[in-house]
C-alpha cells in the first residue's frame, strides 16, 4: 500500500506528498465525499489526519481518478512480482468468488474496491484481487472492533502489533491511556473479525479454501523470494 512503487505514480500526477495520494488513492472508491466518510471508512486513522490528506489531495483529480491511478499502480506492483506465478488465473477466480459474494453491509471501503475495474491479465488480476480482499478482512475488523466496544485509537493501542508508536504514525496524539481489559477486548474483536470472515469465506468448499491457503502462500513466497 505504500511502497514507493504504487507512491511514485501519485508524485509525478502532483499530488501534495505521498500520504495525500494513498488517503485518495486508497479512499477514492468511496467517490466525492466529504471527509468525515473518507474518515469513517479507514476507521483507525486519526480523523484529522485523514481529513487534511484528503482535502489537500483529492482537488488533484478527484477522488475516482485518483483511486483508479493508485488501482492500476498496485496491479503493477502485483505484475512485476507474479509474472512467473503459473497459478495467478486460479488464485484470483477463488479470492473472486469470495469478494463478489460477500456482503456489504457495514463494509463501506471494501463496497468501493470491489467495484474497481479488474485487470486483464492474470498477474494484475490477481493482485488487485489480493488487494479487496485485505479491504474485506480491513473492514470487518474495523466492524468488530467496535463491535467489542473498542474505538479506532484503543484498536490501534491494544493491537500487538500496534501500540504508542503506530498511534504515532496513524496520527493520534498523547498521553495515550491504555486501560487493563483493552487486551481482552481485543482478543474478542478478533476472534469475531475471524467468525465474521470464515462466513464470506463459506461461499468456497473445504477443498477449494484448502487450495485458496495454498495458493496465498505460494503467491506470498513467490513476491518474498
Amino acid at each position: 500500500m505504500l511502497h514507493p512503487e504504487v507512491l511514485g505514480p501519485g508524485k509525478e500526477a502532483g499530488y501534495p506528498g505521498g500520504f495525500a495520494y494513498y488517503v485518495v488513492g486508497r479512499g477514492g472508491v468511496l467517490g466525492d465525499v466529504d471527509a468525515d466518510v473518507v474518515v469513517s471508512a479507514f476507521g483507525f486513522f486519526a480523523p484529522d489526519l485523514v481529513a487534511s490528506l484528503w482535502n489537500a489531495g483529492v482537488t488533484v483529480e478527484g477522488a475516482r481518478a485518483g483511486a483508479r491511478r493508485y488501482a492500476e499502480a498496485c496491479a503493477n506492483w502485483g505484475r512485476s512480482r507474479l509474472a512467473d506465478f503459473a497459478q495467478a488465473e486460479r488464485l484470483a477466480d477463488l479470492v473472486k468468488r469470495v469478494v463478489e459474494r460477500a456482503d456489504v453491509g457495514g463494509l463501506s471501503l471494501f463496497a468501493g474496491w470491489r467495484g474497481v475495474d479488474l485487470p486483464d491479465d492474470p498477474a494484475g488480476r490477481c493482485y488487485v484481487l489480493a488487494h479487496v480482499l485485505r479491504e474485506l478482512r480491513g473492514s470487518v475488523h474495523l466492524v468488530a472492533c467496535v463491535a467489542s466496544g473498542l474505538t479506532p485509537l484503543d484498536a490501534v493501542l491494544a493491537n500487538p502489533a500496534g501500540g504508542i508508536e503506530q498511534a504515532e504514525k496513524f496520527g493520534w496524539t498523547g498521553p495515550f491511556s491504555i486501560s487493563a481489559d483493552l487486551a481482552t477486548k481485543f482478543a474478542a474483536a478478533e476472534e469475531l473479525t475471524n467468525t465474521l470472515m470464515g462466513r464470506h469465506l463459506d461461499v468456497l468448499t473445504d477443498d477449494e479454501l484448502t487450495e485458496l491457503s495454498e495458493l496465498v502462500a505460494s503467491a506470498h513466497a513467490t513476491i518474498f523470494s
